[in-house]
């Protein structure tokens, strides 16, 4: 299955719940999410500097994805940023490829 990160930010509606609710509870919400679409949480961290929370997922496909990340939006309570992870097997196979490219100007 591929493997997502995702960044989140909480808005104050969000940021209210989480006081309210706690991390573990917050935790449990974003596994029923994930698990809906078919997915399966990896990891849930809590952080500081440019996302309020960092989560690692493996989602059936992008579609999955970004099912999640629009149910996400549409909840008001959080922004997100979501980011296709590669392992170190699929970039071995991606620089074996040698596509056609021309620069732009060239």
């Amino acid at each position: 299955m591929p493997k997502y990160l995702v960044q989140v930010n909480y808005a104050a509606e969000g940021a209210k719940g989480l006081l309210r609710e706690g991390g573990s509870k917050r935790r449990s919400a974003a596994q029923a999410g994930i698990e809906s679409v078919g997915g399966r949480l990896e990891s849930m961290y809590f952080a500081f500097g440019d996302a309020d929370a960092i989560v690692i997922v493996d989602m059936p496909d992008h579609a999955s994805a970004a099912a999640l990340s629009v149910a996400l939006a549409a909840s008001g309570g959080t922004t997100g940023r979501t980011t296709v992870l590669i392992t170190p097997e699929e970039m071995d196979a991606a620089v074996k490829k040698a596509p056609v490219y021309r620069a732009p100007g060239q």
